[in-house]
């Protein structure tokens, strides 16, 4: 689905299925994850809730649920992440790929003091003296506009705000001297004021830095603002891939030109909101054919019947049968 490189991608997520255990059953959560990410790359995955974001980001780390199945290709620098041995994914972990989740207090011990939490990972899975480690994950926090880094490793995650608690996550994550940066909608539970130095600070590090960047988001514009491309997912499925600066003039799949056109804008005087009809499916409620034919003004019988494949559409490639294209003139005022 994703834009071809000239050169390997670093991440490699090709026709992914996942399968979760309900009830000891079986259930498809996620039907074709496609996402390819190049070294130094940063790729929005955008959607509703439910269309399979997270579980995609958390297969990357093998972080599914008990019982989780997963099918079709997950390569990292093409190594075959499912293929690790516990002892590889161990180094990978701790080494190659670094997660920032949505909720930070649900991932650091409350009772242990932060600059145990941000050290642990270089202590334990890289041998590194304490007294050294410290050093270094003082200078990350200084990094990520914690000014007062010595008190700050001192106290216990509780007695911090949301935002400065997910400066630590970004710290820990950088500290492990990844790669690629899984971010999973790290503003989520942030104020709007801290959501954009959050934001900020993540940007200007990864480029800094030069790390690939997986950022699981439902904000189109701010995956259009951060981000090289945009991939859109919708019950389980990657619909859309295409260079942030043509998601807004150049978005072929009707799905992803449904959610443009439901954005609140500030000058916007229309009054009312423009809805997408219909509700949502998750992966679990997908039908044999396309998953959003049912909400989609475009649909037809095909729609109903065959299940679209990813093909060139716009900017980029789109899993519709139906793609939206622009008109000569209209693509030629745009040139």
């Amino acid at each position: 689905m994703s834009m071809k490189h000239s050169t390997p991608p670093l991440l490699d997520i090709d026709a992914l299925r996942i399968d979760l255990s309900v009830g000891g059953t079986p259930r498809t959560a996620v039907h074709r994850a496609d996402v390819r990410i190049a070294e130094g790359e940063a790729v929005a995955l955008v959607g509703e809730s439910g269309s399979g974001k997270s579980l995609t980001a958390r297969a990357v780390l093998r972080l599914l649920p008990e019982g989780a199945r997963t099918h079709g290709g997950l390569r990292f620098a093409g190594e075959s992440v499912p293929d690790m041995s516990r002892a590889r994914l161990r180094e990978f972990r701790a080494g190659d790929v670094a997660m920032v989740f949505q909720d930070p207090r649900a991932h650091i011990n409350p009772a242990r003091g932060v600059g145990d939490f941000l050290i642990e990972g270089l202590t334990t899975a890289r041998g590194v003296a304490v007294a050294e480690a410290r050093t270094k994950v003082a200078g990350i926090l200084r990094e990520v506009g914690i000014g007062d880094a010595e008190r700050r490793m001192r106290q216990r995650p509780w007695e911090l705000s949301g935002g400065l608690l997910q400066r630590v996550m970004i710290a820990a994550a950088l500290a492990a001297e990844p790669r690629l940066l899984l971010a999973d909608e790290p503003t989520t539970a942030l104020d709007v004021t801290t959501q954009e130095e959050v934001m900020a600070i993540i940007s200007e590090t990864r480029e800094a830095r030069g790390l690939a960047m997986l950022f699981i988001t439902h904000d189109l514009e701010l995956a259009a603002a951060v981000c090289d491309r945009v991939a859109v997912m919708y019950a389980g499925s990657t619909v859309e891939d295409l260079p942030a600066a043509a998601l807004q003039d150049d978005a072929a799949h009707p799905y992803t030109r449904a959610l443009l056109a439901s954005r609140p804008s500030v000058g916007d005087t229309r009054g009312e909101l423009r809805a997408i009809a219909g509700r949502p499916l998750s992966g679990f409620e997908a039908p044999s054919g396309c998953a959003f034919a049912a909400r989609c003004p475009r649909a037809r019988e095909l729609c109903d019947d065959e299940p679209p494949r990813s093909r060139p559409a716009g900017a980029g490639s789109a899993a519709c049968h139906f793609p939206h294209t622009r008109a000569p003139e209209e693509a030629g005022s745009h040139a």
